[in-house]
């Protein structure tokens, strides 16, 4: 059991028949018994859970009270209910090595040291990219907290990353999709098809509801350029449908008020999606590929189609910004792309969507329907 988690309780049972002995883990000031093994994020979290429970003027002028505060605040209750969860879980592992620290020591620039040193730490037990959300939502309280005046200002602000992504050169190539229709289930295939098809980030497609389509275009806002206080809306896209997502469209039997389902004609929870489309990956034998240039296998993520709707349109002789006004991403990233997989695109046209339907490179996405006879 980690050190610096104080005042925990141990229990040692024997199961007289079978011989088995187990710990059971409890929070001294509350009784509350911890869940999961000791060093473990559950664990933390279960801990920080019980520690809420015990009156805040044991916590009063520490950093754990301003992580209280902080998540009841109203600022925090307009955040997205995954950044609340995320924010939750972050904070809930921040909290048993820094909860302790009088809230007055936020305020001594030195303090960043000892927030980077945890950062670089926690990269070599949990990988970079935890790490960094682990400092990103400490920098959001201490934004906050800022704000409201607790702190005179947030050293953290601006620190510095350690993980970085750049997914602009991974594309779906057709021989890709081909073996992830072979293998998919009608509700896969649709996803495949409304994403290739509009170009839109996985949350963004998995919400979207029948409302958004009006017979023959689809207009909604995007969920993942909203500001976190939502006084700014999502970027609006007004997308003409392909032939082949008319087609898909006007197949579906409306069950819910969204477009995408489980087989039980359900909303697809991001954990079930997920689930399914790795399922299929598997099944399509796509969990690593070889692409041009690149030295080592990788794995294709669905938000890689986005990409990939970039590429098919500038082979259709889209222009950079008809590119963004259809995928919604920004012209710098639209070049981006093209600058790693097109040396140039192949012509002009203001209408990028029927240049799509025309365009022989475009062909294998055009043809995509569902199959008929897979089981929904």
């Amino acid at each position: 059991m980690p050190e610096h988690l104080k005042g925990i309780n141990t229990t040692i049972k024997h199961n007289k028949k079978t011989g088995d002995v187990r710990k059971y883990y409890y929070h001294r000031a509350t009784g509350i018994r911890l869940v999961g093994e000791p060093g473990s994020p559950k664990f933390a979290a279960s801990y920080t859970a019980a520690d809420r429970k015990v009156p805040q003027t044991r916590s009063a002028g520490r950093v754990k009270h301003l992580i209280r505060l902080f998540i009841s605040s109203d600022e925090f209750a307009l955040l997205r209910g995954s950044t609340q969860a995320e924010y939750k879980r972050m904070l809930g592992r921040m909290e048993p090595k820094f909860g302790d620290m009088p809230i007055a020591a936020l305020d001594d620039p030195r303090v960043k040291n000892d927030l980077v040193d945890h950062q670089h730490a926690r990269a070599k037990t949990s990988g970079k990219r935890e790490a960094d959300h682990e400092l990103s939502a400490f920098s959001a309280m201490l934004t906050w907290a800022s704000d409201k005046k607790h702190i005179t200002a947030n050293h953290l602000k601006g620190f510095k990353r350690l993980y970085h992504s750049d997914r602009s050169d991974i594309v779906w190539l057709p021989e890709h999709i081909d073996a992830f229709m072979t293998a998919a289930e009608i509700d896969m295939q649709r996803a495949m098809i409304l994403g290739l098809h509009s170009g839109q980030r996985e949350g963004d497609i998995r919400k979207m509801p029948w409302i958004s389509y009006d017979g023959h275009r689809l207009k909604f806002r995007q969920s993942k350029s909203e500001s976190q206080t939502k006084r700014k809306r999502g970027r609006l896209i007004n997308l003409d449908c392909t032939k082949a997502l008319k087609e898909m469209l006007d197949g579906i039997e409306r069950v819910s008020p969204f477009i995408l389902t489980s087989k039980t004609g359900k909303q697809f929870t991001k954990r079930y999606f997920n689930r399914r489309w790795d399922d299929t990956m598997k099944k399509a034998g796509l969990q690593k590929v070889m692409l041009p240039d690149q030295v080592e296998p990788v794995k294709l993520h669905f938000n890689d189609l986005r990409g990939t709707t970039v590429t098919l349109l500038a082979e259709a002789g889209c222009t950079v910004p008809e590119i963004a006004s259809i995928t919604g991403h920004s012209l710098k990233t639209v070049y981006s792309i093209l600058e790693k997989y097109l040396s140039r695109t192949k012509g002009l046209t203001s209408k990028a969507i029927a240049n799509f339907e025309k365009s022989a490179h475009t062909k294998f996405a055009r043809d995509l329907r569902i199959t008929v006879g897979r089981k929904q």
